[in-house]
Protein backbone atom coordinates (compact mmCIF):
# COMPACT_ATOMS: atom_id res chain seq x y z
CA UNK A 1 0.00 0.00 0.00
CA UNK A 2 2.80 2.37 0.85
CA UNK A 3 4.61 1.34 -2.33
CA UNK A 4 1.57 2.15 -4.42
CA UNK A 5 1.26 5.64 -2.88
CA UNK A 6 4.89 6.42 -3.54
CA UNK A 7 4.48 5.59 -7.22
CA UNK A 8 1.47 7.93 -7.47
CA UNK A 9 3.33 10.79 -5.87
CA UNK A 10 6.21 10.27 -8.26
CA UNK A 11 3.90 10.49 -11.24
CA UNK A 12 2.32 13.73 -9.95
CA UNK A 13 5.67 15.38 -9.42
CA UNK A 14 6.72 14.48 -12.91
CA UNK A 15 3.48 15.99 -14.26
CA UNK A 16 4.06 19.27 -12.46
CA UNK A 17 7.62 19.52 -13.74
CA UNK A 18 6.33 18.96 -17.24
CA UNK A 19 3.76 21.76 -16.89
CA UNK A 20 6.42 24.14 -15.59
CA UNK A 21 8.66 23.52 -18.59
CA UNK A 22 5.73 23.52 -21.09
CA UNK A 23 6.00 27.22 -22.10
CA UNK A 24 9.72 26.83 -22.62
CA UNK A 25 9.15 23.75 -24.68
CA UNK A 26 6.36 25.50 -26.61
CA UNK A 27 8.55 28.53 -27.31
CA UNK A 28 11.27 26.25 -28.45
CA UNK A 29 8.90 24.35 -30.63
CA UNK A 30 7.02 27.44 -32.03
CA UNK A 31 7.59 28.24 -35.67
CA UNK A 32 8.80 31.57 -37.07
CA UNK A 33 5.36 32.32 -38.58
CA UNK A 34 3.66 31.83 -35.25
CA UNK A 35 6.09 34.25 -33.63
CA UNK A 36 5.44 36.86 -36.33
CA UNK A 37 1.69 36.36 -35.91
CA UNK A 38 2.04 36.92 -32.19
CA UNK A 39 4.08 40.09 -32.78
CA UNK A 40 1.48 41.37 -35.24
CA UNK A 41 -1.29 40.86 -32.71
CA UNK A 42 0.74 42.66 -30.07
CA UNK A 43 1.30 45.62 -32.42
CA UNK A 44 -2.41 45.62 -33.28
CA UNK A 45 -3.28 45.72 -29.61
CA UNK A 46 -0.86 48.60 -29.09
CA UNK A 47 -2.31 50.53 -32.07
CA UNK A 48 -5.86 50.03 -30.85
CA UNK A 49 -4.86 51.08 -27.35
CA UNK A 50 -3.16 54.20 -28.73
CA UNK A 51 -6.24 54.93 -30.89
CA UNK A 52 -8.52 54.62 -27.89
CA UNK A 53 -6.21 56.90 -25.88
CA UNK A 54 -6.19 59.40 -28.76
CA UNK A 55 -9.97 59.28 -28.99
CA UNK A 56 -10.29 59.89 -25.25
CA UNK A 57 -7.80 62.75 -25.48
CA UNK A 58 -9.71 64.25 -28.40
CA UNK A 59 -13.01 63.97 -26.50
CA UNK A 60 -11.43 65.57 -23.45
CA UNK A 61 -10.02 68.37 -25.60
CA UNK A 62 -13.47 68.90 -27.15
CA UNK A 63 -15.05 69.11 -23.69
CA UNK A 64 -12.42 71.61 -22.55
CA UNK A 65 -12.90 73.67 -25.71
CA UNK A 66 -16.68 73.69 -25.21
CA UNK A 67 -16.21 74.76 -21.60
CA UNK A 68 -13.91 77.60 -22.70
CA UNK A 69 -16.43 78.73 -25.32
CA UNK A 70 -19.19 78.72 -22.70
CA UNK A 71 -17.02 80.79 -20.34
CA UNK A 72 -16.22 83.22 -23.18
CA UNK A 73 -19.92 83.50 -24.02
CA UNK A 74 -20.75 84.21 -20.38
CA UNK A 75 -18.03 86.87 -20.19
CA UNK A 76 -19.27 88.44 -23.43
CA UNK A 77 -22.83 88.40 -22.09
CA UNK A 78 -21.78 90.11 -18.87
CA UNK A 79 -19.88 92.73 -20.84
CA UNK A 80 -22.89 93.32 -23.10
CA UNK A 81 -25.13 93.73 -20.05
CA UNK A 82 -22.66 96.17 -18.52
CA UNK A 83 -22.51 98.22 -21.73
CA UNK A 84 -26.32 98.13 -22.02
CA UNK A 85 -26.67 99.34 -18.43
CA UNK A 86 -24.19 102.15 -19.10
CA UNK A 87 -26.05 103.17 -22.28
CA UNK A 88 -29.38 103.12 -20.47
CA UNK A 89 -27.99 105.34 -17.70
CA UNK A 90 -26.55 107.70 -20.30
CA UNK A 91 -29.82 107.77 -22.25
CA UNK A 92 -31.77 108.40 -19.05
CA UNK A 93 -29.47 111.28 -18.16
CA UNK A 94 -29.90 112.73 -21.67
CA UNK A 95 -33.68 112.43 -21.41
CA UNK A 96 -33.68 114.18 -18.04
CA UNK A 97 -31.46 116.93 -19.44
CA UNK A 98 -33.75 117.34 -22.43
CA UNK A 99 -36.78 117.52 -20.14
CA UNK A 100 -35.08 120.24 -18.14
CA UNK A 101 -34.29 122.11 -21.34
CA UNK A 102 -37.91 121.78 -22.47
CA UNK A 103 -39.09 123.05 -19.09
CA UNK A 104 -36.71 125.98 -19.29
CA UNK A 105 -37.78 126.79 -22.84
CA UNK A 106 -41.42 126.55 -21.79
CA UNK A 107 -40.74 128.87 -18.88
CA UNK A 108 -38.95 131.28 -21.18
CA UNK A 109 -41.86 131.21 -23.61
CA UNK A 110 -44.31 131.91 -20.83
CA UNK A 111 -42.11 134.69 -19.55
CA UNK A 112 -41.86 136.14 -23.05
CA UNK A 113 -45.63 136.05 -23.40
CA UNK A 114 -45.91 137.75 -20.02
CA UNK A 115 -43.48 140.42 -21.14
CA UNK A 116 -45.41 141.03 -24.35
CA UNK A 117 -48.60 141.27 -22.35
CA UNK A 118 -46.91 143.70 -19.98
CA UNK A 119 -45.79 145.83 -22.93
CA UNK A 120 -49.32 145.85 -24.31
CA UNK A 121 -50.66 146.81 -20.89
CA UNK A 122 -48.11 149.58 -20.62
CA UNK A 123 -49.02 150.93 -24.06
CA UNK A 124 -52.69 150.77 -23.16
CA UNK A 125 -52.04 152.68 -19.96
CA UNK A 126 -50.00 155.26 -21.87
CA UNK A 127 -52.77 155.67 -24.41
CA UNK A 128 -55.33 156.03 -21.66
CA UNK A 129 -53.13 158.60 -19.96
CA UNK A 130 -52.71 160.46 -23.25
CA UNK A 131 -56.49 160.46 -23.76
CA UNK A 132 -57.10 161.90 -20.32
CA UNK A 133 -54.39 164.53 -20.79
CA UNK A 134 -55.93 166.15 -23.88
CA UNK A 135 -56.38 169.87 -23.29
CA UNK A 136 -59.94 170.89 -22.53
CA UNK A 137 -61.51 174.10 -23.83
CA UNK A 138 -60.32 177.20 -21.96
CA UNK A 139 -63.21 178.30 -19.74
CA UNK A 140 -61.12 179.75 -16.95
CA UNK A 141 -62.28 183.22 -17.86
CA UNK A 142 -65.87 182.39 -17.07
CA UNK A 143 -65.67 179.61 -14.47
CA UNK A 144 -63.04 179.39 -11.76
CA UNK A 145 -61.08 176.16 -11.73
CA UNK A 146 -62.34 173.78 -9.04
CA UNK A 147 -59.88 172.61 -6.45
CA UNK A 148 -58.63 169.03 -7.04
CA UNK A 149 -59.18 166.51 -4.24
CA UNK A 150 -56.07 165.40 -2.44
CA UNK A 151 -55.00 161.90 -3.45
CA UNK A 152 -54.61 159.73 -0.34
CA UNK A 153 -51.18 158.17 0.17
CA UNK A 154 -51.24 154.41 -0.40
CA UNK A 155 -50.25 152.26 2.53
CA UNK A 156 -47.42 149.72 2.41
CA UNK A 157 -49.84 146.81 2.07
CA UNK A 158 -51.76 148.53 -0.69
CA UNK A 159 -48.63 149.25 -2.72
CA UNK A 160 -47.23 145.76 -2.19
CA UNK A 161 -50.48 143.96 -3.03
CA UNK A 162 -51.04 146.17 -6.07
CA UNK A 163 -47.61 145.33 -7.46
CA UNK A 164 -48.08 141.65 -6.61
CA UNK A 165 -51.38 141.60 -8.48
CA UNK A 166 -49.67 142.99 -11.59
CA UNK A 167 -46.92 140.38 -11.24
CA UNK A 168 -49.42 137.53 -11.07
CA UNK A 169 -51.21 138.91 -14.13
CA UNK A 170 -47.94 138.75 -16.04
CA UNK A 171 -47.44 142.51 -16.25
CA UNK A 172 -43.82 142.26 -15.16
CA UNK A 173 -42.75 145.79 -16.10
CA UNK A 174 -45.68 147.39 -14.25
CA UNK A 175 -45.16 145.08 -11.28
CA UNK A 176 -41.45 145.91 -11.17
CA UNK A 177 -42.13 149.64 -11.04
CA UNK A 178 -44.67 149.06 -8.27
CA UNK A 179 -42.23 147.01 -6.17
CA UNK A 180 -39.45 149.55 -6.71
CA UNK A 181 -41.72 152.40 -5.58
CA UNK A 182 -42.70 150.30 -2.57
CA UNK A 183 -39.01 149.78 -1.68
CA UNK A 184 -38.38 153.54 -1.85
CA UNK A 185 -41.46 154.44 0.16
CA UNK A 186 -41.20 151.73 2.81
CA UNK A 187 -37.56 150.58 3.13
CA UNK A 188 -38.16 149.18 6.63
CA UNK A 189 -41.20 147.05 5.82
CA UNK A 190 -41.20 143.35 6.63
CA UNK A 191 -42.11 142.71 3.01
CA UNK A 192 -38.90 144.20 1.61
CA UNK A 193 -37.25 140.76 1.05
CA UNK A 194 -40.32 139.62 -0.88
CA UNK A 195 -40.36 142.79 -2.98
CA UNK A 196 -36.64 142.45 -3.77
CA UNK A 197 -37.23 138.83 -4.77
CA UNK A 198 -40.04 139.75 -7.16
CA UNK A 199 -38.03 142.56 -8.73
CA UNK A 200 -35.17 140.11 -9.30
CA UNK A 201 -37.54 137.55 -10.78
CA UNK A 202 -38.96 140.13 -13.19
CA UNK A 203 -35.40 140.69 -14.51
CA UNK A 204 -34.44 136.99 -14.78
CA UNK A 205 -34.91 136.54 -18.53
CA UNK A 206 -34.44 140.01 -19.98
CA UNK A 207 -31.58 141.17 -17.70
CA UNK A 208 -29.99 138.31 -15.69
CA UNK A 209 -27.27 140.58 -14.29
CA UNK A 210 -29.89 142.88 -12.75
CA UNK A 211 -31.67 139.83 -11.34
CA UNK A 212 -28.45 138.67 -9.66
CA UNK A 213 -27.99 142.14 -8.13
CA UNK A 214 -31.40 142.05 -6.46
CA UNK A 215 -31.08 138.39 -5.40
CA UNK A 216 -27.72 139.22 -3.83
CA UNK A 217 -29.37 142.01 -1.82
CA UNK A 218 -31.86 139.51 -0.45
CA UNK A 219 -29.07 137.14 0.70
CA UNK A 220 -26.82 139.86 2.14
CA UNK A 221 -29.44 142.05 3.81
CA UNK A 222 -31.88 139.36 4.94
CA UNK A 223 -29.95 136.11 5.46
CA UNK A 224 -32.56 134.79 7.91
CA UNK A 225 -35.46 135.36 5.55
CA UNK A 226 -36.96 132.32 3.76
CA UNK A 227 -36.35 134.29 0.57
CA UNK A 228 -32.57 133.96 1.04
CA UNK A 229 -32.45 130.26 0.11
CA UNK A 230 -34.80 130.98 -2.80
CA UNK A 231 -32.48 133.74 -4.03
CA UNK A 232 -29.44 131.42 -3.87
CA UNK A 233 -31.24 128.74 -5.84
CA UNK A 234 -32.44 131.22 -8.49
CA UNK A 235 -28.90 132.55 -8.90
CA UNK A 236 -27.67 128.98 -9.33
CA UNK A 237 -30.20 128.42 -12.11
CA UNK A 238 -29.16 131.66 -13.81
CA UNK A 239 -25.51 130.57 -13.77
CA UNK A 240 -26.50 127.17 -15.13
CA UNK A 241 -28.21 128.87 -18.05
CA UNK A 242 -24.98 130.79 -18.63
CA UNK A 243 -23.03 127.49 -18.43
CA UNK A 244 -21.11 128.74 -15.39
CA UNK A 245 -21.26 125.33 -13.72
CA UNK A 246 -18.66 126.10 -11.05
CA UNK A 247 -20.47 129.25 -9.89
CA UNK A 248 -23.81 127.44 -9.92
CA UNK A 249 -22.41 124.64 -7.74
CA UNK A 250 -21.15 127.30 -5.30
CA UNK A 251 -24.68 128.64 -4.81
CA UNK A 252 -26.12 125.12 -4.38
CA UNK A 253 -23.42 124.22 -1.85
CA UNK A 254 -24.27 127.35 0.15
CA UNK A 255 -27.92 126.27 0.31
CA UNK A 256 -26.96 122.84 1.69
CA UNK A 257 -24.54 124.40 4.18
CA UNK A 258 -26.50 127.47 5.35
CA UNK A 259 -30.12 126.40 4.73
CA UNK A 260 -30.22 122.57 4.99
CA UNK A 261 -33.86 122.57 6.16
CA UNK A 262 -35.18 124.85 3.41
CA UNK A 263 -37.45 123.76 0.57
CA UNK A 264 -34.63 124.52 -1.88
CA UNK A 265 -32.18 122.12 -0.19
CA UNK A 266 -33.57 119.04 -1.95
CA UNK A 267 -33.65 120.91 -5.26
CA UNK A 268 -30.04 122.01 -4.81
CA UNK A 269 -29.00 118.44 -3.98
CA UNK A 270 -30.63 117.17 -7.19
CA UNK A 271 -28.94 119.87 -9.26
CA UNK A 272 -25.53 118.97 -7.80
CA UNK A 273 -26.06 115.34 -8.84
CA UNK A 274 -26.93 116.43 -12.37
CA UNK A 275 -24.16 119.00 -12.88
CA UNK A 276 -20.79 117.80 -14.05
CA UNK A 277 -17.73 119.76 -12.88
Amino acid sequence: MRRHDGKAQGRNAAFFRLCAFAPVLFAACATKGQVQLLQTEVRTLRVESARRDSARAAALAAVIGLQNRILDSLAAGRESLRQLDARMKTDLTDVQRQLLQVQELTGQSQTRLSELKAQLDTRAEQQEAAGFSRPAPDTSARVPAPSLPTTPVATADQMYLGALQQFRRGSLTTARRGFQEFLKAYPSSEQVPDALNFVAESFTNEAPDSAVVYYTQVVQRFPKSPRASTALYRMGRIEEARRNVTVARTYYDRILKEYPQSNEADLARDRLKTLRP
